[in-house]
């Protein structure tokens, strides 16, 4: 999507994505090596009664999805950063984790007429529509990259 085609209030989804006990193990060994992260025995002795994905998983693929549902042929360029991160729920291997994303305001820098700044919310589902993250983020176009803006 363009910045010109971003509205307050609009609502972008994307389809579900199933996560693999697999998936979840490799990138919790590469980047957050906790035991209920990589350890499907003892996981399943833990608090949470077996494996649970990342959070930081569960973000990335929010990026994923995001990225195909909104980014891929804008004019962003980044993010200063995000508000808030909320992980409600874990999420487990075989999960279908959908995204719902509310854009929160659309504008223009008031002292920059090249850079769009874009608020929005990204909820995320499981397959049995229970909230399992939300992140309020912060992304940045630059409207001098496109004529069209």
């Amino acid at each position: 999507m363009k910045f010109s085609e971003f509205r307050n209030g609009m609502v972008i989804r994307h389809e579900p994505v199933v996560l693999s006990e697999e998936e979840m193990i490799a990138y919790a060994k590469l980047y957050d090596p906790q035991w209920f992260h990589t350890d499907m025995a003892k996981a399943q002795e833990g608090r949470w009664g077996g494996l649970i994905g990342s959070g930081w998983l569960t973000c990335s693929l929010a990026m994923r999805m995001t990225v195909h549902a909104a980014l891929h042929d804008s004019e962003s360029f980044g993010s200063p950063g995000v508000e808030r991160i909320r992980w409600m729920l874990p999420v487990r291997p075989g999960d279908a984790l959908r995204l719902e994303i509310t854009v929160d305001s659309v504008r223009v820098s008031s002292s920059r007429e090249d850079l769009g700044i874009i608020r929005w919310t990204w909820r995320m589902y499981n397959q049995r529509e229970e909230q399992v993250l939300e992140v309020e983020a912060t992304s940045l176009f630059d409207l001098a990259a496109s004529p069209n803006s």
